[in-house]
């Protein structure tokens, strides 16, 4: 069975300027080359520009040594002295580093850090918020790696680069909003997507319409997308502003809420039953047969729910009905 060591072996401090932050080499042992450096979401949430303290993103960071021999590296207490996140636009541009980082980095001061040893199969893990690092102005899908440095930061010295992740950064939700963070009303939780089955995100969508509860219902779904099936305003979108995508979101959400727009997708079933749940690695289908009460009769519909998965977390993307009568 795979463990996880935390053991702190020494503790150092040292002064000098930190763009030639290169420590002594007997303390570092073994074969970076067998050693990897993975990167995940550690509580996945919706994704906002804003500051660190506003809107985090915390990251897991796993050291895994690989190889035969005990791995030993040093590990600043400051972890931006050990680690370096990049983040890329679907163009490749690099984003650029937050200027309180580059400000510590460039600056002569005591860095304290420990010498860690992990044995073969062995991992240290530790969690990083990547606002810390990387300024995010702007709404778009980006590209996230980290990269680590075992004899402490310099961009010119060895490093193990990680794997990459997918950013979602969504428009900032305006101050009306219903769900700038969805809340339990009972409990005053901070509502958060959890990693379940596709047909348990379908299920509870459905329970929270029927019960009105539109802070649960709008949980896994991807509004964005949603709202983008309609290709004009899919083009319109595409073209707009940040703040302007924003606004489109917030009335595509509205619109919903007051019934004036998809009006199969907002229509609340007296009953349902999930007939099929297919899917893949990333991709699937929920079908669901639904019924829907009126006063002389019963509507018996099949909707089939697209999901798909980003960074462990299920949304529906889109959907399709088929009228199967009346009872």
């Amino acid at each position: 069975m795979k463990r996880t060591l935390f053991s702190i072996i020494t503790a150092f401090s040292m002064l000098l300027p930190i763009t030639k932050a290169v420590a002594s080499s007997e303390l570092i042992s073994g074969d970076f080359s067998k050693a990897s450096v993975s990167i995940k979401f550690y509580d996945r949430t919706m994704y906002y520009p804003g500051t660190s303290n506003e809107n985090p993103i915390w990251v897991n960071v796993s050291i895994k040594n690989n190889g035969t021999d005990t791995l030993r590296f040093k590990l600043a207490n400051d972890r931006a002295f050990s680690v370096d996140f990049s983040a890329y636009t679907i163009k490749n541009s690099s984003m650029r580093k937050n200027n309180a980082l580059t400000e510590k980095r460039t600056t002569s001061k005591i860095v304290y850090f420990r010498e860690i040893a992990i044995e073969s199969g062995e991992s240290y893990s530790f969690v990083e918020n990547v606002k810390n690092y990387i300024s995010f102005d702007e709404p778009s899908i980006y590209y996230l790696e980290m990269n680590f440095y075992p004899e402490l930061y310099n961009p010119n010295g060895s490093k193990v680069t990680s794997n990459r992740l997918n950013l979602d950064i969504r428009p900032a939700p305006s101050a009306s909003s219903s769900s700038v963070l969805p809340v339990e009303s009972e409990s005053a939780s901070v509502l958060k997507p959890e990693s379940i089955s596709p047909d348990r995100v379908v299920e509870q969508t459905i329970v929270a319409r029927q019960k009105t509860l539109w802070d649960q219902y709008f949980l896994y779904m991807d509004l964005e997308q949603m709202m983008r099936r309609n290709a004009d305003i899919s083009r319109r979108y595409e073209n707009a502003s940040a703040d302007e995508r924003s606004r489109m979101l917030t009335s595509y959400k509205t619109d919903l809420m007051q019934n004036r727009i998809e009006y199969d997708i907002v229509a609340v079933p007296e009953s349902f039953h999930i007939e099929t749940t297919t899917y893949s690695e990333n991709d699937g289908t929920v079908s669901v047969i639904e019924y829907f009460k009126y006063p002389n009769f019963r509507e018996k519909k099949r909707f089939v729910y697209k999901v798909r998965q980003r960074d462990g977390i299920w949304q529906i993307y889109d959907y399709t009905v088929t009228n199967l009568g009346t009872e």
